[in-house]
């Protein structure tokens, strides 16, 4: 595998947790072609934590990388150096794929990389975001937005669900997953999710609609309705759609199709299987089915999918292809 330089831009103010995800899921490993720097404007940042970091890379690693990352800053709306705002919009004129994490959506608000696309921060913040960068389309009910070569996250945590994204585009979705398990988290939360779910705390020994969901993964080849769901769950249809929704942001049928797709590309990537068995044994029935899916939620078909992934190429050839 070729290369793929990802610099870590941490501005001052950085939010450590921020600055942490997509330093740990882009750091090097065999599986994957990343190599990583940190890169700040000056060679020291102060955290919100209040600790200082010493940071090696500078703007030179970031002209070079093929993709730049922006973690969350606190205040948010305090303008980055100018030379902050010219290596962003450099870097998205050429090209090269521009993320942020949380509240480092207004650096890159700040430096008009948003500017006609959809995008997305932390939900206390967003509305300052539409307020102040009306060009941006804020989008206030997902966890991230995927617009090609510019993506953003909500709050801090949604950032793992977004770098993971990206692994997935990049190398697919089993060296997703392996990265996810490595890090105990789920292996994929769709973007469309809604980022603040009103849910209460559950209480000591609940451990909600988890061991349903477990259980269902483990029966995707079956055709599963919500009623069957309900019952294994031990409540009522209505109180398990109610309870589904506060604990994903999600619906059970829509998180079904989404668990399914996702074992379709395990699959495709890991099997010689046909585009049929696949297709059932995932629990879309289908090899039409399966196409509809894959064209809604990955705009790209199954055959071009596993013809990607099995060759180890990146993502620009997946969209090429699709």
């Amino acid at each position: 595998m070729s290369v793929h330089r990802v610099a870590v831009l941490a501005l001052d103010g950085v939010t450590p947790l921020d600055l942490a995800i997509p330093t740990q899921m882009f750091s090097a490993r065999p599986e994957t072609p990343y190599e990583m720097t940190l890169c700040a404007p000056t060679a020291r940042v102060t955290t919100t934590a209040g600790f200082q970091l010493v940071v090696g890379g500078g703007f030179d690693e970031v002209r070079a990388a093929d993709t730049v990352i922006v973690p969350g800053v606190e205040p948010p709306l305090r303008p980055p150096p100018p030379v902050v705002l010219d290596a962003l919009a450099e870097a998205r004129d050429r090209g090269r794929r521009v993320v942020s994490i949380c509240t480092g959506a207004f650096a890159l608000a700040a430096a008009g990389v948003l500017d006609g696309l959809r995008a997305t921060t932390h939900w206390k913040h967003i509305d300052d975001l539409e307020r102040e960068f009306p060009a941006v389309q804020a989008d206030r009910d997902v966890l991230y937005v995927d617009e090609g070569e510019v993506l953003t996250s909500a709050g801090a945590c949604c950032g793992i669900d977004l770098c993971l994204h990206i692994v997935r585009r990049d190398l697919g979705a089993v060296v997703a997953n392996r990265i996810a398990r490595g890090l105990v988290a789920a292996p994929h939360r769709d973007g469309g999710q809604a980022q603040y779910v009103p849910a209460p705390v559950a209480a000591t020994g609940d451990t909600g609609l988890a061991e349903t969901r477990a259980w269902a993964l483990r029966r995707l080849d079956r055709s599963l309705s919500v009623a069957e769901l309900a019952r294994h769950a031990g409540v009522s249809q209505r109180s398990f759609m109610r309870r589904f929704a506060e604990e994903t942001g999600t619906t059970p049928l829509q998180w079904l199709v989404n668990a399914r797709v996702g074992l379709a590309r395990e699959l495709l990537e890991t099997t010689d299987l046909s585009i049929d068995q696949v297709a059932r044994d995932c629990g879309l029935g289908t090899a039409a089915n399966l196409r509809l899916h894959f064209r809604r939620t990955l705009n790209t078909t199954p055959t071009a999918y596993r013809r990607t992934f099995t060759r180890g190429a990146g993502a620009q050839d997946l969209q090429a292809t699709g």
